[in-house]
């Protein structure tokens, strides 16, 4: 297992997710973040909370489950029956630009599929993609509009987003 982001810069990532966020959206305009499950949506609510102080305003903060719109879920394949959750949007989503928050951008099919979620909920003014660790490998021509670290992984590893919220410590690692 090899650490490829601590604590300190995963803190140091985000804010400057923040920052470009705050520079190239107008402050005239209303954005909220939107984070898939499970890991994103902790990253949402901390670049919320960073956005918020940035804007001097309320940036709204939501949860996505991805679940009923993976390319997957009746897959032969699979054995394990999908565990879905609640998606907690407590705001209309229409005519916000929303940053839609990913742990990891790896083949693109989690983007999608929260992207076909997210049409469901409303009509956003636009969609932006904002991502802690953008991974090489892409099935699908979707690409991250704020992506934090860009990393090459050999196909079959795994990139492991740990956060002090549900793991107990800050780290992303290759296993």
């Amino acid at each position: 297992m090899k650490v490829i982001l601590s604590s300190e810069q995963i803190e140091g990532i985000l804010q400057e997710l923040a920052t470009r966020i705050f520079a190239e959206i107008p402050n005239e305009v209303d954005i909220a973040t939107i984070g898939i499950r499970s890991r994103g949506e902790i990253l949402a609510q901390r670049l919320s909370s960073l956005l918020s102080r940035e804007l001097g305003k309320d940036v709204p903060n939501g949860t996505l489950d991805i679940t009923l719109y993976r390319d997957d879920l009746n897959s032969p394949q699979s054995t394990a029956q999908p565990q879905v959750r609640t998606t907690e949007i407590g705001f209309n989503i229409d005519d916000k630009i929303i940053i839609l928050v990913d742990d990891v951008l790896y083949t693109g099919r989690s983007a999608r599929a929260a992207m076909d979620a997210l049409v469901d909920l409303g009509r956003p003014r636009a969609i932006r993609l904002a991502v802690l660790v953008d991974r090489a490998g892409r099935e699908l021509p979707i690409q991250a509009d704020y992506a934090g670290h860009k990393t090459d992984v050999a196909p079959g590893k795994l990139v492991q987003v740990n956060l002090v919220e549900s793991d107990g410590k800050d780290e992303v690692v290759v296993e």
